[in-house]
Order: structure tokens, then sequence, then C-alpha cells
């Protein structure tokens, strides 16, 4: 049977990120502290180019929604991560084929042929009696009947089942006189078992229930050369059904079907990350699968939150929640306020919730309602690195020219105080003239920045704000409201809590 990606949709419906674009907006927006997490767990599964290739297709993205909605079974879920562990089991059985004897090796590969035989024969069977919505497992179940019954597979059981049985059913003697190992054929009558007339010859001695102790011993180089010696003349003595199992191996050698093998590992790209926010669920904070649009201008979020922070946190008291609303015309979202006030963590937010459901994952929030972009781009300042000849201003030109030559009209840009190394009113010029330009890609934007003029830059724009605590502006809130921004507002009632406004200055010096 033909090879085919089913939790994927088609192969070709994502767009690889090249490194250095992945590696910059991964840690702008800090998802490469969620990827590490994730994929760093299991490297076996290659899972790190998967979350680095953004969907291009809103079908793309339900398709992969719904299996998500699927695995909101659980005992679906259970029994996919059975079947996943049935399957790395099968391959530790497979990595023995180190072993020094080659009679041990074909013994294992046998061993992870029944593991892979038994996993998929009951994968098979509670798909066959689930309720799915979810055209991937609905393909999934289909193809699993049809390769279930193909002679390829009742071949591989009906050729396991013998060989395991001829295996199993071989006895042989081994006797032991001093350094010399002699193996030959058990007799056809079976050799007496004198444990229980052993036992009870010494039951009268017994002066109490007895006390039972279990060890293990671990197989050393040495009792696996030994093991192998005495199987490998096992091997002489049975050569009839040794070399069944030669002929076994070499025409199975390739039993892992490419499309098994293929979903074994796209799983985990839902299962790990369903795992990643457990804890987060488990603290009461909301994940959700939005609502994807091509062509929609209207953008929602309610109850939103930086993942990272709260992975790193594990505190849901710690984590604040925002919620945002955009819709036609608007298309850029001017953020100020106070510093350490939590624009920052807004714009990532924002970014990672957009970057996500691009692929096709749930975000972090009660509901979305969100734009699929082609691509999410970031400016975030960094810190200047001595060897580096250029100043801060002329990187940051650089960087924001070539950020703007990708942008579409389909584009996420995220400004995170462009130009705050220059004067106020350079910084107002050019910060302006990107603005103007975004305008005129009619791009999707967010701009932090201390610049209060921005916010009014025309009807495309709209003011957040991250407010404070009235009643102190020392305490920051975090919460990011839409609203007219008013730095003297801060300034005002700062200067007032220190004595500080022209009033109490004057007073203090008896003008």
């Amino acid at each position: 049977m033909h090879f085919q990606s089913i939790l994927f949709d088609r192969p070709d419906a994502g767009r690889r990120l090249d490194d250095a674009a992945a590696a910059e907006l991964l840690a702008d927006l800090r998802l490469d502290h969620v990827v590490r997490s994730i994929a760093d767990e299991r490297d076996e599964y290659d899972l790190r180019p998967l979350f680095l290739t953004p969907l291009g297709s809103v079908d793309s993205v339900n398709y992969r929604q719904d299996v998500f909605r699927d695995l909101e079974d659980p005992a679906l879920a259970a029994h996919i991560r059975a079947f996943s562990k049935d399957l790395r089991i099968m391959r530790e059985h497979l990595a023995h084929g180190d072993l020094s004897s080659r009679y041990r090796k074909l013994r294992w590969f046998a061993g992870a042929v029944g593991v892979y035989c038994y996993a998929v024969t009951e994968l098979t069977n509670v798909l066959a009696t689930t309720d799915l919505r979810s055209q991937a497992f609905k393909g999934l179940r289909e193809y699993l009947a049809a390769y279930v019954k193909s002679a390829e597979f009742t071949t591989l059981i009906a050729d396991t089942d013998k060989i395991t049985g001829e295996v199993a059913a071989i006895t042989y003697r081994v006797h032991i006189s001093g350094e010399q190992v002699q193996v030959a054929k058990a007799g056809d009558r079976p050799e007496a078992d004198y444990a229980a007339e052993i036992g009870a010859l010494f039951a009268r001695f017994r002066a109490g229930p007895a006390t039972e102790y279990t060890f293990s011993i671990s197989a050393s180089a040495a009792m696996t050369e030994l093991e192998g010696a005495v199987l490998d003349t096992v091997a002489q003595v049975y050569p009839h059904v040794f070399a069944g199992l030669e002929k076994y191996a070499d025409r199975h050698a390739g039993y892992l079907d490419a499309t098994i093998a293929a979903f074994d590992r796209e799983i985990h790209f839902y299962l790990e990350y369903l795992a990643y926010v457990a804890d987060l669920r488990a603290q009461g904070l909301a994940m959700c699968l939005p609502v994807v649009s091509a062509d929609s201008r209207a953008i929602a979020g309610h109850d939103a939150f930086d993942l990272a922070l709260a992975h790193r946190l594990h505190d849901s008291a710690a984590i604040v929640t925002n919620d945002f609303l955009v819709d036609d015309p608007e298309r850029i979202l001017v953020i100020t306020g106070p510093n350490q006030g939590g624009k920052t963590t807004f714009a990532r937010m924002f970014g990672q919730m957009h970057f996500l459901a691009s692929l096709g994952l749930p975000v972090p929030g009660r509901d979305a309602r969100l734009p699929l972009t082609d691509h999410v781009l970031t400016h975030f300042q960094r810190q200047e690195k001595v060897e580096n000849q250029r100043s801060e201003l002329e990187i940051g030109l650089q960087h924001v020219h070539k950020l703007l030559e990708r942008a579409t009209a389909g584009s996420l840009i995220i400004l995170n105080e462009v130009f705050s190394s220059t004067s106020l009113d350079d910084a107002v010029f050019l910060n302006r003239a990107v603005l103007a330009r975004v305008s005129d890609l009619d791009a999707l934007c967010v701009c932090v920045t201390f610049l209060d003029e921005l916010s009014t830059l025309n009807e495309k724009t709209v003011s957040m704000v991250s407010t404070v605590d009235p009643d102190d502006p020392d305490v920051r809130t975090y919460k990011v409201v839409r609203r007219p921004a008013n730095g003297l507002a801060y300034a005002a009632a700062i200067a007032a809590k220190y004595r500080l406004s022209y009033d109490s200055v004057k007073r203090r010096i008896g003008a």
C-alpha cells in the first residue's frame, strides 16, 4: 500500500521556515521555550520541523483542529497513547540489533513484529467502534481496515505466529561441568520437577509464613555472550527451526508500513502539545481552537495570555489575561502605557496566538477569531554586540526595511519599541513612516511604543493602553485595554504621589 500522510492532510500544505527566520521569530515570541520543551522531550520523532511549518490554507488548519477535537475523547487519547507505547517497545526490540548472536537478533526481530501486529490490530478495533469527527481519523480508520485485511498483513501475522510458536516449542538441556557447557535436545518425556516433593519434605521445618525475597540480575556482557553461545548451539540442534527464522526475517525485513510509521510520528505533534498545555488547563487557564478565516477582518480574543510565560510561572494566579477586538477598517494596534506594564507581553501573546493558529494548534484563551497569516514578522530590541560596528539605529532601520519587503496584506507585523535609541522627533518621524507603509500594505500590525502620537495615525489605528492601579500608579495591573493614549495622566499621578506636581513644588518652596 502506498504511503500517505494521515494527520497532516497534504504534504505540501505548509511552508517550512528557514532556520534563521524561525530562530528569530521563536525567540521574539518566546515560543523557542515552548518548542524546545515539546520537541526535545521526543527527539526520536523529530518534531521540531513540524512546529516550524505554518499552513497555507484554512482547510488545512481545520483539518488539524478536528484531530484535536477527536483527541478530547479521553478514551481515544488513551488508546492512541497505548498504541504509541507499543511501537516504542517495538523499536526497543529492534534496537537489540547490536547483540553478538545473530539468532538473538532474529528472535528480537520476531518479537518486534509481534508487538507491531498486536498494536495495529488493537488500534484498528478501537477506531472501528469510536465515534469520530475528523477527516484524519476517519481516513486512518479506513486505511487500517483495508491494511489489516491485506495479504501483506495477514501473511505477516500468520508467519509471525508460526515462527514464534516453533521457537517457543524448542526444549533443550544444558549440562555445565567446570568451564564446559554442553547443549543437547531434551528428551521426549518432560524432565521431572522435584520442587513440590522437596517443598513437602521440608514443610515440617517451616516455623511461620515465609518471607519472599525478590531480586533481579542485570544481563552483563559475559552473560550475553554465554546466552548467545548457547543459542548458537541450540540452532545447530534445531537447524530446521532456525533456518525458518532466518527466512522469516529476510521475507519481512520491511514489515513496517510507511503510513503507520508516519502516523506514529505525526500523532506526537498533537499528543505532546496537549501534554504541554495540560498543566495550564488544570490551573484553570483556557485553551481554545480559534475560528480561523482567510478573509474576515474581525479579530477577537478573550482571556488570552502569554503561553510561554504561563508555563514558566506555573501559577495561574500570577497570569493576567487580556481581551482584544479589531474590526474593519482597523488594522494597527498601537500599545502605549508605563514601562513594565505588560505591553510587550501583550504583543508576544498576540503573535503567539496567530502563529499557533497557523499550525492548527489550540491557542491560549477562552475563545478567539483570527486571520490566517502568511507571515508573522517581528522586530524586538536586542542587546548590542561589542563587535558590531553599526549603530542600533542603523541595525533597526535595515531590519525593519527587510521586514517590510517581505510583508503583504496577509501578514502580521509586531514592532516592539522601534527606534527608541534615537531622539524623540526622529523616533516619531521614523515610526510614522513605518506605520504609514504598513497601512498602505493593509497588513495587520501591533506596535508597542512610548509615542502617544502614533495612536491616532489614521482610521486603521486602534489605541490600546496598559493600565495602572488608579489609587497607586506604581502598581501595574498588566491589563491592556482599548482607550485613547494619555501618557500625561501617568506622569501627573506619579508626580502627585511623590509631591512633585506644580502645586506641591510651589508650596514647598513657599512661592
